[in-house]
């Protein structure tokens, strides 16, 4: 059994190490458990993000772990958590490499995962010329021909969004036209291509799209593709501590990142739907403020308590 931990963190991500910052800077002992697959592993630049723009994602993990790094009270564990117990206080999370920490509180900074991409070829362009948000890589596609593969209210909202950096693109519903008739009329005003049938296979070349070929043998020339991915949190740890969440698996939490259930916590990917790496560094750091707080007051009340006896 390890010394107890002022919190641990559950991911490593731009929330965990914003948060673990924070902490490590108030002094905390603060232990980071990362199994180190984060979701943005394929990508090869992370965008948005204001002195970091365009930094590859590796080489901005390695810059926090330096700076946060010398700060002693904070250490590092590559291992996923598979459980968690206990409760405000005294919280015990165990490893699949068959460790098990304590903790006062606990932090979910867990992220989003994909489900498997069910496309053919989709997984060789994906994070190359495929991606999710045109916030992040909506630049690196301007002007160009592209491809959204998406269907129904997401279909309209991300033809709305695109449009901001190209007019060339088409929406491909993969044979899912799950929309209303106004949804889909008001595509057909702006004349906005659509094609409805399912998608036979993506060609690339060293992960740059060609063109998508379809089931009833049409093709679509393209040079980039956004599609909406199927998500799942990162970890289920957070649930079984009987966290709440909503339908989408996102973890329900406050302005400061507390849950339902008192010293867990949850920032980042997990709990918002702002999936950027600057919205998940924000809410991580405040987090972090937010646990620092609340053991900064139960150590005031029992000092306290210890002087009045």
């Amino acid at each position: 059994m390890e010394q107890l931990q002022d919190a641990i963190i559950v991911g490593g991500g731009p929330a965990g190490l914003s948060a673990a910052l924070i902490l490590g800077r108030a002094r905390k002992h603060v232990l980071i458990i990362d199994e180190e697959l984060p979701r943005n592993r394929v990508t090869q630049e992370s965008h948005g993000f204001l002195t970091r723009d365009g930094i590859i994602p590796a080489d901005f993990r390695q810059i926090a772990r330096e700076q946060i790094s010398r700060y002693p009270t904070v250490q590092f564990a590559k291992d996923t958590v598979t459980g968690a117990n206990g409760s405000d206080g005294q919280f015990e999370v165990v490893t699949s490499q068959g460790h098990t920490y304590t903790s006062k509180k606990i932090l979910f900074t867990v992220g989003m995962k994909d489900r498997p991409l069910a496309i053919s070829g989709l997984q060789e362009v994906y994070g190359k010329s495929a991606f999710v948000c045109p916030y992040c890589d909506g630049w690196e596609l301007r002007d160009q021909k592209l491809a959204l593969i998406v269907s129904g209210a997401t279909a309209l909202h991300l033809a709305k969004t695109v449009s901001g950096w190209t007019s060339h693109f088409t929406i491909c519903t993969n044979g899912m036209n799950n929309w209303t008739a106004e949804e889909h009329e008001e595509l057909i005003n702006h004349q906005i291509s659509i094609i409805d049938s399912p998608i036979q296979h993506i060609h690339s070349a060293s992960g740059i799209v060609e063109h998508i070929q379809f089931e009833d043998g049409h093709p679509l020339l393209c040079t980039g593709i956004f599609f909406t991915p199927e998500l799942v949190t990162g970890s289920d740890v957070p649930q079984m501590l009987g966290c709440e969440s909503a339908d989408t698996g996102m973890i329900i939490v406050d302005e400061f990142g507390k849950t339902n259930i008192p010293g867990v916590y949850s920032a980042g990917d997990s709990a918002s739907r702002k999936y950027q790496v600057v919205a998940a560094a924000a809410s991580g750091s405040m987090a972090g403020i937010s646990i620092n707080s609340e053991l900064l007051e139960e150590a005031w009340q029992h000092n306290v308590s210890k002087s009045s006896t």
